[in-house]
């Protein structure tokens, strides 16, 4: 605590330190649960799912939930041992060494800022929406989702408390309009039999039933990832060691029933025509909930799910600032980043995550280019899956890592779970990255269907010739 005699630039002054602990087991997993965020993660892809597969993706999206509840297991026992800012970067540079946590590093951030780039460019368009702004042109996307991006760093830059909140009135919000709504419409308005659920694959832009469920299982891994912002911000956690790894399994279990729930209520309560339609607008969800409930819910509506994108929004900058954090601390990113506040708040990380994720922006002045971010954003998140469980599956096999180390035990099971959970992060980061050109456009540029692997094999090369010439001055000096 700082005394009132110092004066008001010393207390603004900013510090190199480790950062307090301000969070407890609750706002570990309400920040979990609006990062993977029901809402966010459902009403994303819902347009695209049906377009792509022509229905019947409910299964896909259930086998993607259960899969992905492997790799939060290895993410929980690793965060049980080490909790510390920057999460999978720092386990990669626990167990493998700083060359691995580079690598690490890299991908993450750039992922993370893809998925805040995505984030803010579907949440500027319910706010858009909300403030009965038509922004169908891409300039005027853009610029709603620069004002989202404003609204999350100022979240960030305030008092904890205040974040606290948001996050808090973000976990309602998911409670109201995806859980309440779904419910609604599962126990007033459902046309169809449970069988509804699994028909009409391979009737979308998908050339056969096989690629709809494979492009199905693709999409739906954006509903699941996330769950790992818990172990970045460990650090600010109390007694990390233990409510991390809870607020894993709690975060994404809780998001991931609501999501199947929600799912399976709005395919249950419209015909498939409607859908279908729905899905090749803006925001195929609004006219799909008032065409039940009655013009009147809209606003409301809409308000509810851009509270939900404001949390989710909040919590993506504060996860991605962390691993920023956590890097320039390593000395893997420039100094200035490594700066807190007095009140522990890493504002040159955060300011610096917000800048390169606007960047991606440009993006989105080219509508049909916004899929590329949607695929780099979730492909790169599975690239760093397939390397931390497959750090940690290296570091058991060869006695890196004793997992019995940590607080989470979980005996001879755990090289099971390990080896399933990279093995399908590996399968699902080269099915997200195959090219699809009926998932974008027939007339995308080359450049897009080859987004994902074009972008991580530019970010690995780079990173490599940078190591490499830095370890060659080094050993020149």
């Amino acid at each position: 605590m700082f005394k009132t005699s110092k004066s008001a630039n010393e207390l603004t002054k900013p510090v190199t330190h480790t950062m307090r602990p301000s969070m407890n087991i609750w706002n570990s997993f309400t920040l979990g649960f609006a990062v993977v965020s029901p809402i966010v993660g459902l009403y994303a892809i819902i347009g695209v799912q049906t377009t792509v597969t022509g229905g019947g993706w409910f299964a896909a999206l259930v086998i993607c939930l259960l899969m992905q509840l492997l790799v939060a297991t290895v993410y929980a026992e690793l965060s049980s041992q080490f909790p510390i800012a920057g999460g999978a970067y720092k386990w990669a540079r626990q167990l493998y060494g700083i060359t691995a946590g580079h690598y690490a590093g890299v991908i993450y951030v750039s992922s993370t800022i893809a998925m805040l780039t995505t984030t803010a460019y579907a949440g500027g368009i319910w706010f858009a929406g909300f403030f009965g702004s038509e922004g169908e042109s891409g300039s005027e996307k853009v610029l709603w989702a620069i004002i989202f991006l404003a609204l999350c760093t100022l979240l960030n830059l305030v008092h904890v408390n205040i974040f606290k909140l948001v996050i808090k009135l973000g976990v309602y919000a998911e409670v109201v309009g995806s859980l309440g709504i779904a419910i609604l419409l599962f126990l007033f308005f459902r046309q169809h039999s449970f069988v509804e659920l699994f028909q009409h694959l391979g009737t979308g832009t998908a050339p056969s039933s096989i690629a709809a469920f494979l492009a199905a299982l693709a999409i739906a891994g954006w509903a699941f990832i996330g769950f790992d912002a818990c172990s970045t911000t460990a650090e600010e956690t109390h007694q990390p060691e233990h409510a991390v790894p809870r607020a894993i399994f709690f975060s994404l279990c809780t998001v991931g029933t609501v999501v199947i729930f929600n799912s399976a209520s709005l395919v249950l309560a419209f015909d498939h025509d409607v859908l279908t339609h729905s899905s090749v607008t803006a925001d195929p969800i609004t006219p799909l909930i008032a065409s039940h409930f009655g013009a009147w819910i809209e606003k409301p509506f809409l308000a509810i799910v851009m509270i939900a994108f404001l949390a989710c929004g909040a919590s993506v900058v504060k996860y991605t600032s962390r691993i920023v954090f956590s890097m320039a601390r390593e000395g893997n990113l420039p100094g200035i980043l490594n700066r807190v506040t007095p009140a522990s708040t890493p504002r040159n990380a955060i300011l610096f995550t917000v800048l390169l994720a606007s960047c991606g922006l440009i993006f989105g002045l080219n509508d049909d280019a916004v899929a590329t971010i949607i695929a780099f954003g979730t492909g790169g998140l599975y690239a760093m899956f397939a390397f931390t469980t497959g750090v940690a599956l290296f570091a058991r096999l060869t006695g890196r890592w004793n997992p019995d180390l940590g607080q989470l035990k979980l005996g001879k099971w755990g090289l099971v779970i390990n080896s399933l959970a990279f093995a399908w992060a590996l399968f699902e980061l080269i099915n997200i990255a195959w090219l699809r050109p009926y998932a974008i456009a027939t007339d995308a540029p080359w450049w897009q269907l080859w987004a994902t692997p074009l972008v991580l094999g530019s970010i690995l090369s780079v990173t490599t010739i940078y190591l490499f010439f830095g370890k060659l001055l080094r050993s020149r000096s």
